[in-house]
């Protein structure tokens, strides 16, 4: 009886064991184990090399925990019946449901999701020929599952990813973010630049309405005037039609000239001194505009639509800022905030406004397929431009038009709604 029992209590540690690793092995963090296999953990390398076949790893080691188990049931039951009798099937439910339980179930996973990446290098190498030993098992049961779904119309074959890594990496930054483990500040920078493939140059540009642009028609000394007064050190230069961009003027290209001319303003030749415009579509993705700004050494380029007509500029900043955020020195022009927040909660918010920097300030998800600016989105959902004091509900936002000019809808206020 007590080499039974002895027997019993090892298969609920082998239980156990089996448990805490299935456990480890699943939620160990594949990044730290990727670090620690650089620095040349063996372990490492291994929890690695289970991981790339989960299917397999969790179909042995269930394997092997069901067989200790169901191995343990069976002798604890033929003891207690040998003891008590019928009674001893009832017996032995009882003690085994509440052994295997605590002993074999809560208290290792427990203790392996709260120390998940030091046990699963601990059991890596005992684990690892388990599930070589137990392979050909687990193909066989593996077929059989996969037949019996495939007689409900269910495929698991499919390899098909879901989740992409990059939204899964978002997932992760907002999950610390609100346990309080990532500031916000940081999750917006790294969902700036996982989210660089998917936005367009289009949706950040500085739309031409807002461009500073130079007359190359006018006097050098008028020329000159324009670009020294302006914020910018590239300033976009036309001849004849605003549309027709002849180059751009750089303010050092400028300030050489000035100094070779002993200060003659007028003896200054503009159209020489202009560099060749560079033109991007409007489709453009700002990963790819980053990638260009980087081949071309440029920081600054001019956005296009379909028909070559003229939408706006980009710069290398623009990009930058979808990043990190706003970024301004000594000679940028201050503004009032485009977002302001009232004391009642709501948001008296500027037509301008993107929707991405809008969700980036009030942790939202406003849509931003179908608009850039927030006065676009308005405008897409109610399918017409609102009048001034018009009030509409999206998204879980009440928004009421505050000011309009002409048909640009330039200040608007936002409210969440009840649920929003």
């Amino acid at each position: 009886m007590l080499t039974t029992i002895a027997v019993i209590a090892l298969l609920i540690v082998l239980s156990g064991f089996f448990s805490g690793s299935e456990t480890a092995l699943t939620a160990a963090s594949r990044p730290v184990m990727h670090h620690l296999q650089l620095q040349g953990n063996a372990r490492a390398e291994l929890v690695l090399k289970l991981h790339r076949n989960q299917q397999r790893l969790i179909g042995a080691i269930l394997l092997g925990n069901n067989l200790v188990n169901i191995l343990a049931t069976a002798l604890a039951t033929s003891l207690l019946i040998g003891i008590f009798g019928d009674k001893g099937v009832a017996y032995a439910t009882v003690i085994m449901t509440a052994l295997v339980l605590i002993f074999a179930e809560v208290m290792p996973k427990t203790y392996a999701i709260q120390n998940a990446n030091r046990f699963a290098l601990a059991v890596a190498p005992l684990v690892a020929p388990m599930v070589w030993l137990l392979a050909p098992v687990v193909r066989l049961v593996q077929l059989v599952v996969a037949l019996c779904l495939r007689l409900f119309g269910i495929r698991v074959d499919s390899g098909e990813d879901l989740v992409s890594s990059a939204e899964e990496l978002k997932g992760t930054a907002e999950l610390h973010t609100r346990e309080g483990r990532m500031v916000k500040a940081d999750r917006d920078m790294l969902g700036g630049i996982l989210d660089l493939p998917d936005v367009l140059v289009s949706e950040i540009m500085v739309h031409r309405r807002k461009m500073i642009m130079i007359d190359a028609g006018q006097a050098g000394r008028d020329i000159v005037a324009e670009a020294l007064e302006s914020p910018y050190t590239r300033v976009p230069l036309w001849r004849e039609d605003p549309e027709n961009i002849i180059g751009f003027l750089h303010a050092k290209d400028l300030l050489r000239a000035i100094g070779g001319n002993s200060g003659d303003f007028s003896a200054i030749d503009v159209a020489q001194l202009a560099r060749a415009p560079w033109f991007v579509p409007e489709t453009t993705t700002l990963m790819e505009q980053l990638n260009a700004f980087r081949e071309r050494h440029e920081h600054f380029a001019l956005v296009v639509d379909e028909y070559g007509a003229l939408m706006g500029l980009v710069t290398l900043e623009d990009i930058l800022e979808e990043i990190v955020g706003e970024i301004a020195d000594e000679h940028d022009v201050v503004s009032t905030d485009a977002i302001r927040r009232q004391p009642d909660g709501s948001l008296v918010v500027e037509g301008t406004v993107t929707v991405r920097d809008l969700n980036r300030f009030g942790v939202w998800n406003l849509p931003d397929e179908e608009a850039a600016t927030i006065a676009g989105l308005l405008i897409h959902e109610a399918r017409r431009i609102p009048e001034v004091g018009e009030r509409f509900t999206f998204h879980g936002f009440g928004f009421q038009v505050l000011h309009r000019q002409r048909n640009q809808i330039t200040r608007l206020k936002l409210e969440p709604t009840e649920g929003g």
